[in-house]
């Protein structure tokens, strides 16, 4: 199996953090949100991953090259390419057209899940959905009694599902998928101004493909700001019980309150961090109290009580607000 991994967006709803790192680099539990979206991909797939096809932007070599490595950890070939234009979810998959080969999973890269991922092999793909109760800002599918998928309808403003697809697709043959996307793009067929990928399922569907789904029993979203440290909190809550990492942080009368990933080289003076904390590398915290916050590398906060708050690199925070979502590099002193 192949893993294709759109990444290319800009992140707009994420800003001031993405105008440094790209949305799907970002930190969550300790590492970035692609990471641990295709390692999650990896460890619940019946199938051995052969390679991990990532379609970015223009984020630099040395992004690129942590992208291979995370794929060559897993024992896949990490393949990197492009996509120049924001023209679609389905022109971002056909950048990565020599992945499109044999079984392929489409993940992208701005929500992480808990599923069974068993799959029907008499089906030609799987979607994998989250029932919701507001299906107005999410593409929904609707299915017959047999659970097989009929149609797809982009925000419906009137009922007709609460599936909403959450951006895991499985596809049993690559090349069917690639030649279905090609066509939207050689026949111009756009929604919205952009190619999309239901359009291309549309098509495989009149021509006979069978479509099932699949249940989510946790779909984490990493649109904004607050979702990303709610994720935070679910991830650390779910890796509570596997031993989370410490990297012997430097404490000085300083409490940690499970659970809480803390990076290299911390240092923790006369502070309470945690429950659902994230410290990066280098941080140092002192005087504070934090939880359920994402302090990024390098990072000073001093005499600060932090709480929902999502804090970048290099900056320096001091007497801040209760709330607060500051990019790297930022200086706060009242």
């Amino acid at each position: 199996m192949r893993i294709i991994v759109p990444m290319a967006g800009m992140g707009k709803r994420l800003r001031p953090h993405t105008l440094t790192t790209a949305k799907p680099l970002l930190n969550v539990a300790g590492k970035p949100i692609v990471q641990r979206l295709v390692e999650d991909i990896v460890a619940v797939s019946h199938e051995k991953v052969e390679e991990i096809a990532y379609v970015v932007g223009q984020f630099g070599a040395d992004v690129e090259r942590e992208l291979v490595d995370v794929a060559e950890r897993l024992g896949a070939k990490g393949t990197i390419h492009y996509q120049d234009q924001p023209l679609g979810t389905a022109h971002a998959i056909l950048c990565a057209a020599s992945a499109l080969r044999g079984p392929v999973t489409v993940a992208f890269a701005d929500t992480l899940f808990r599923a069974d991922f068993s799959l029907d092999h008499s089906l030609d793909g799987v979607l994998w959905v989250q029932k919701i109760e507001d299906p107005r800002q999410f593409g929904v599918i609707v299915t017959d009694q047999l659970g097989l998928i009929t149609g797809f309808v982009e925000k419906p403003q009137t009922f007709v599902s609460d599936l909403a697809m959450i951006g895991i697709y499985y596809f049993r043959d690559g090349e069917n998928l690639r030649n279905e996307l090609q066509f939207l793009i050689d026949n111009h067929i756009m929604n919205g101004g952009e190619y999309q990928l239901p359009d291309a399922l549309r098509n495989m569907m009149n021509k006979g493909a069978k479509f099932g789904f699949g249940a989510v029993s946790d779909w984490m979203d990493c649109g904004n700001k607050d979702a990303v440290i709610d994720t935070n909190r679910k991830v650390l809550d779910y890796l509570k019980h596997d031993g989370l990492i410490k990297n012997n942080p430097h404490l000085q009368d300083a409490l940690i309150i499970e659970p809480c990933v803390i990076g290299k080289d911390v240092r923790i003076i006369n502070s309470v961090v945690g429950p659902h904390a994230t410290i990066g590398d280098g941080a140092t915290i002192a005087n504070s109290r934090i939880h359920n916050a994402i302090i990024g590398k390098n990072t000073m906060v001093n005499s600060a009580v932090l709480a929902n708050a999502m804090v970048g690199n290099n900056a320096v925070v001091s007497q801040s607000p209760l709330e607060l979502s500051l990019g790297d590099f930022s200086v706060i002193e009242c």
